[in-house]
């Protein structure tokens, strides 16, 4: 790896999907995932449990293509009777969820520790300590293969943009427990060259938590 050159990986998802923040009985989801999804997948990759470890990480997004959108009604577990179990009676109910097929993501991490621990995941798989089927999003939304390093002559993609014009607030932190501590920030899809951004492009997205 080139000093400062960070790490660079193709993923391709089959069948996904990135719920809209306030999306209830119609889920939505969102063109491409936040950046925050994209934080928790490649903590998944490695193998780190410790979501704070590498909060300022920098990375970059874009996608190949817009991917196809469908919709499915599917059963969704709530819990409205907590004298039944998880799944049983009215906790739960048939929703409409939009899901994205065909997925293809490039995704640019900045030099810095998560960049080395996800080299190393890429040249010495085998000794990645982890568990679990490697997701994007949702846990049954697999990741269907990983091109590491790839090349783009002259190719261009739908990059991620911090935009406070943008029509898009996604989250770069999630608050699990509750919402307080959620960090949105606006954005944009800008049709754009696929390449390396340099070290100060805009196009490099912050990981940041509201309590760091």
């Amino acid at each position: 790896m080139q000093k400062n050159a960070g790490v660079s990986l193709l993923v391709t998802v089959s069948v996904c999907s990135f719920r809209k923040g306030y999306a209830r009985e119609y889920l939505e989801t969102e063109q491409i995932p936040p950046p925050s999804t994209i934080y928790g997948f490649l903590l998944s990759l490695v193998g780190e449990e410790d979501r704070y470890k590498y909060v300022g990480t920098s990375i970059a997004l874009a996608i190949l293509r817009k991917p196809e959108l469908s919709v499915v009604l599917r059963t969704t577990w709530r819990m409205k009777n907590k004298t039944l179990p998880a799944g049983v009676g009215n906790n739960r109910s048939p929703d409409y969820q939009e899901i994205l097929t065909g997925l293809q993501i490039a995704i640019w991490v900045q030099s810095g520790p998560l960049a080395d621990r996800v080299y190393f995941a890429s040249k010495t798989p085998s000794q990645v300590d982890r568990y679990g089927g490697l997701s994007l999003g949702e846990s049954r939304d697999l990741v269907n293969d990983i091109v590491w390093f790839p090349q783009w002559p002259h190719k261009e993609g739908y990059w991620l943009v911090h935009d406070p014009d943008g029509d898009m607030p996604l989250p770069v932190w999630v608050d699990h427990v509750g919402s307080k501590g959620t960090a949105w920030k606006q954005f944009s899809l800008q049709q754009q060259r696929l390449e390396l951004p340099s070290a100060e492009d805009p196009r490099w997205l912050s990981i940041v938590s509201e309590t760091c």
